[in-house]
């Protein structure tokens, strides 16, 4: 029994082996040595990574100001449009009135243009975050509804019945079962909207008048002044985030349900 225990708390170390991290190493060697391919025949499309990596370098600061910006609208529009998403969903699968007045509308609200609405949300909120901030939101709702609706009805039906049996009561049930179930739901649903937060956050800036600051506003004026490296380095700027928030809620999906057997099989 000894061994078995330590056996469980030895860490993972699978990633320090070739089989896991040499595939992605080949990957991206491969797909460098494609760029400079491209960047030679098409210079006014590709530029050279090293003019990329020469560009971050030398204005280390102004990235890393914008990057911030640009991060702190997405994480705010993800909570604004996640929790708003998570509460109307209780809301839609614990009431039928509700899921029938409220899921046409936000189907709509999904299928609408959000770039059209953005200059009407800058009449109305001002310059600041707020336009930003309910595009982000708007584009993070929808998938975190859908699969939080979904997940709260995905109940085993003999699990309920036994809730029943014992005259749990509407939250109770809720709290103790409904939740629980819809986590991995949930979590899909945290790792599309994660990373989509960042491309809904540079959508607000290019889209919302009077941006100043963010990824999406050096994007803009990178554009217009014919700097494709400065453009491509706002890129790979927005790529490290995406990946970086995506890591992060896998990571915690892991830790939080590790006792599901979603994970189980992916171990």
């Amino acid at each position: 029994m000894t061994a078995a225990i330590r056996t469980r708390r030895r860490p993972d170390l699978s990633f320090l082996r070739p089989s896991f991290w040499l595939p992605l190493v080949l990957m991206m060697i491969v797909l460098g040595l494609l760029w400079q391919w491209g960047a030679q025949r098409m210079p006014y499309l590709l530029p050279p990574l090293g003019d990329i990596g020469a560009t971050l370098v030398e204005d280390a600061g102004y990235y890393l100001r914008n990057a911030y910006v640009t991060l702190r609208e997405a994480l705010g529009g993800l909570v604004l449009g996640g929790l708003g998403a998570f509460v109307i969903g209780v809301l839609v699968s614990e009431f039928t009135l509700a899921r029938r007045a409220i899921m046409p509308v936000a189907v709509i609200l999904n299928v609408t243009p959000l770039v059209a609405i953005a200059p009407a949300l800058v009449v109305a909120f001002g310059f600041g975050a707020a336009p930003k901030l309910i595009v982000t939101g708007l584009i993070c709702f929808f998938p975190v509804l859908i699969n939080t609706s979904v997940g709260l009805r995905a109940v085993p039906l003999p699990v309920l019945q036994v809730y029943r049996t014992v005259h749990a009561s509407r939250l109770e049930t809720l709290w103790y079962l409904r939740i629980p179930s819809a986590l991995p739901y949930l979590f899909a649903a945290l790792r599309i909207v994660f990373p989509l937060s960042v491309v809904g956050a540079v959508v607000a800036e290019l889209s919302a008048a009077g941006s100043s600051e963010g990824l999406g506003t050096a994007i803009s004026l990178a554009s217009s002044m014919n700097r494709l490296s400065a453009v491509y380095a706002s890129i790979a700027i927005l790529a490290v985030l995406g990946s970086l928030l995506l890591l992060f809620v896998t990571l915690l999906e892991r830790r939080l349900l590790h006792w599901h057997e979603t994970q189980s099989a992916g171990k």
